[in-house]
This record gives structure tokens, sequence and C-alpha cells, in this order.
């Protein structure tokens, strides 16, 4: 619901107006107000994966919500991932499939390593207490979410904001300050966990829906220089990639959340699968 994507996409004569379409926008598993953690079974809560959280999406489709069918499947970051599960566990549910900021194989080199660094930052935390703990283990969440940070950071754009010491420093005391409380230990645990056996490359030939998948050149999770975009995409039927240049605008990791930045490959993709 940020007015970066929301705004853009969600308005009357827009790419997604809402007065044409149902938007929904589930809570993911261990995420939002859907059943995680903190609610209160801790570590006895099953360690989810992406495919259950796709095979509740489905559900509360289908069952809940009585949808058999979709125009648009469109997801960023960890929504990206689940879009080439959604397509190749579900390839008749869909018109379209937009996946933004995520590669179509299994988390490994520094995209795991990172992950492992953030869950270890926690477990290793003594008052994690193999998460049976009663106040928050600081100093292993802070840690983590640091990492988690840096992970999403835009290196041109945050130069240009704290161009000096004193600016940049300020910039962390304050992410801190006020996303700390925000977080609970073992959620954050769960939900990198979610991604360990992720990997929808064995399967990609299964997928039927144009596909128009989004990356930024400036993207710390998912570099570039990997090649692995424009390698897997050629395995995928009526499929576009799209590699964002660094530009003004342009926010690292977070720019599938800009939406005017690549809107017009949305327009594409929605006029190509009429």
């Amino acid at each position: 619901m940020s007015p970066l994507f929301a705004d853009v996409l969600f308005g009357h004569g827009q790419l997604l107006d809402t007065s044409r379409y149902y938007i929904i926008m589930s809570d993911s598993i261990g995420h939002g107000g859907s059943s995680k953690p903190s609610d209160g079974l801790r570590a006895r809560f099953p360690h989810y994966d992406y495919g259950d959280m796709v095979a509740a999406q489905h559900q509360l489709l289908t069952e809940g919500l009585g949808v058999n069918h979709l125009r648009l499947v469109i997801g960023t970051s960890m929504g990206c991932m689940h879009s080439w599960v959604w397509g190749e566990a579900h390839p008749e549910f869909m018109d379209a499939l937009m996946p933004l900021a995520c590669l179509p194989v299994a988390i490994a080199g520094r995209n795991r390593v990172w992950r492992e660094e953030v869950m270890d930052s926690i477990r290793l935390d003594p008052a994690w207490k193999n998460g049976d703990y009663t106040e928050e283990p600081v100093l292993g969440l802070r840690a983590a979410l640091y990492l988690l940070l840096i992970a999403g950071s835009a290196p041109l754009q945050w130069q240009k904001d704290y161009p000096t010491r004193d600016q940049a420093d300020k910039f962390l005391r304050d992410y801190i300050e006020k996303h700390l409380p925000q977080y609970d230990a073992n959620d954050v645990l769960y939900a990198v966990d979610a991604s360990r056996n992720y990997d929808p490359s064995p399967n990609l030939e299964k997928i039927k829906a144009p596909v128009m998948f989004v990356n930024s050149a400036d993207d710390f999770i998912n570099p570039p220089e990997l090649g692995i975009a424009e390698r897997e995409i050629k395995r995928v039927r009526r499929a576009k990639f799209v590699l964002l240049p660094i530009s003004g605008q342009t926010r690292g990791h977070g720019t599938h959340t800009i939406a005017s930045v690549w809107k017009q490959y949305l327009q594409e993709l929605l006029e190509e699968s009429k």
C-alpha cells in the first residue's frame, strides 16, 4: 500500500485500477497479520517454506474466496520467488506472471551466506534461548537488522542522501531506533529460513503464462554479473527479462517497490496477455 506502488498502479485509469480489478494482497504465513511464531508458539511454530506459503495462498483463493483464476500474479522480492512457485505449481491459474527482484534458482553463493549470517546472529545470541525467550534477544536481532538493511541498500542513493559521516551515522541510529521494536527475532529467523529449499529451476518449462521478469542492476541480493536471469529465462516460454540500469530512480533491491520505474513493462505484459 506504499504510495510509491499503490498510487502509481491502483488509481482511476491506472494499470491495476481497482474499479476494474479486485486486488488481493495476502499476508503470507509468518508475516503481517497471519500466523507466526510470535503469536505464542515461538520455536514450536511449524518451519514453513515458500511452497507452504503459496499452497496457503492458493487455498485462501480457491476455498476461502471462491476464486479459480487470476488475471495476474505479481510479486516483489520474496513475492517474486513466490511468483515462480505459483507459475510452476498452478500453471493454468493465471493469465500473466510478473516477478520483480529475485532469481529463479536455489538460494546459494553470497545470497545464502548473508541469510545464514542473519539467522546465526539470532541463534548465537545467548538471550535467544533456543527460541524460548521472554525478552527479545536484542543483540542478535540488531545484527540481523544490520544485514537486512545492507542487503536492501542502494549505494548511489545513499551517497546522495547521507554524504557526510554524521549524516550516515544518524541514518543508521534512526533506522534501528524505529525498526528494532517492530521486529521479533523468531519471526525474522523463520522468515529468512523459509527460503532454504526454494529452487524453481528444475521446472521452469512448466510455466505457461506470459512472464515479465524485472531486476535492477544495483540489487545487492540479485547482482546482474551472475548472468543467472539471462540464462534461465530462455527456458520459460513467452517470457521476457528486463534489467533496469542504475539511475537516480532505482533503489537497489527496493526498486521493486518504485512502480514508476517499471510500470511500462507491466503495461506491456497486460497487453500481451489479454
